[in-house]
C-alpha cells in the first residue's frame, strides 16, 4: 500500500477508538486502520503552501508560505489571542470569512488532556477540537454568538485555569484528573454577571478513546526536516500525533504542505 500527498491535518470521526484518517492523492487513507502495521513516511523535500499551493522552503503556521502567513484571516492575531477579535465590527483581515467562521456561535469549554484547561472553538468544530488536543474528556462551559464574546470569558478565566497543554503528558496518558462537572460550576461562579446568560445548561460530558495499542513511557518527538524517512510500527494515535513503536511521535500538523509518500504492509 502506497500513497502520496502533502500532509494536512488529519481528518477525524468521533467513534470508539476514534477515527483518523489523511486525505492523499489516491484518496482517504484510514490511519486507525493501519495501528498495529509497519508504516514509512518519507519526505521528498517538497513543501507547498497549503493555501496557494506555492513551493516553500520554510512552512509558516502550519504549511503557509511566508506571504500567505502574512494575509490570510487563518493567521490574524484573533487566533491565537481570540480577545482581540473584531469580525463582530465587520472588521478583520477578510470580512466575509470572518462573518462565516468568527460571527459564529462559539463555545468556552474546559478539557482534560494533560491537565484542567480552558478553550474556546467554534461549536461546529466539537468534539473535532477536544480530538485535535487529545482531550480525555471534556465540558461546555458557555455558548456564545461569535469569538470576541468566547476570548473575553477565556481572559477572565486563565487567571484561574491553564489555556495550554502539556503534549509530553497528554501523550503519556499522564492527566490529572478532576470532576468536570463541579470545575464547570467552580468556573461560572469566577465570570462576571454579564457572562451569566451564556453558561450552557448542559452538563453532559465526552470521554474520548483514542486508537492505541499500549500507553507511552516515553515519548520522541520527530521532525522530517531533519529525518525524512520515519518509519516503525503504529502503536498507537493522539491529538495529531502519529505515535511509533510505542516511543516516536510525529506531529502531522507541524508538517502540513510536506509532501511524503506513506506506505505500510
Amino acid at each position: 500500500m502506497k500513497f502520496t500527498g502533502n500532509l494536512v491535518k488529519m481528518h477525524t470521526l468521533l467513534d470508539s477508538p476514534i477515527q483518523y484518517s489523511l486525505a492523499m492523492e489516491q484518496g482517504m487513507l484510514s490511519m486507525t486502520g493501519l495501528l498495529g502495521k509497519q508504516i514509512s513516511i518519507h519526505f521528498s523535500g517538497r513543501i507547498n503552501c497549503i493555501a496557494c499551493g506555492k513551493r516553500t522552503n520554510k512552512a509558516f503556521g502550519h504549511g503557509f508560505c511566508y506571504p500567505c502567513f502574512a494575509t490570510a484571516p487563518e493567521n490574524s492575531d484573533c487566533i491565537l489571542r481570540p480577545e482581540l477579535c473584531q469580525g463582530h465590527l465587520g472588521l478583520g483581515r477578510d470580512v466575509a470569512w470572518e462573518l462565516e467562521n468568527h460571527v459564529q456561535p462559539h463555545v468556552v469549554y474546559l478539557a482534560l488532556s494533560s491537565g484542567l484547561k480552558v478553550g474556546i472553538t467554534r461549536a461546529t468544530q466539537l468534539p473535532t477540537r477536544w480530538i485535535d488536543q487529545g482531550a480525555q474528556q471534556a465540558i461546555v462551559l458557555a455558548e456564545v454568538p461569535h469569538r470576541r464574546l468566547a476570548g473575553d470569558i477565556e481572559v477572565a478565566l486563565k487567571a484561574h485555569y491553564s489555556d495550554k497543554t502539556n503534549w509530553q503528558q497528554m501523550l503519556k496518558g499522564q492527566v490529572t484528573q478532576d470532576d468536570l462537572v463541579a470545575k464547570k460550576t467552580e468556573a461560572a461562579n469566577f465570570l462576571s454577571n454579564e457572562f451569566a446568560p451564556y453558561i450552557a445548561s448542559s452538563n453532559a460530558i465526552v470521554t474520548l478513546d483514542y486508537p492505541a495499542l499500549d500507553t507511552p513511557s516515553k515519548v520522541t518527538s520527530l521532525k522530517l526536516d531533519k529525518q525524512p524517512l520515519i518509519e516503525g510500527i503504529l502503536t498507537g494515535i493522539k491529538a495529531q500525533y502519529l505515535i511509533l513503536d510505542n516511543t516516536n511521535v510525529i506531529n502531522v500538523r507541524s508538517h502540513a504542505g510536506y509532501h511524503v509518500t506513506i506506505e505500510a504492509e
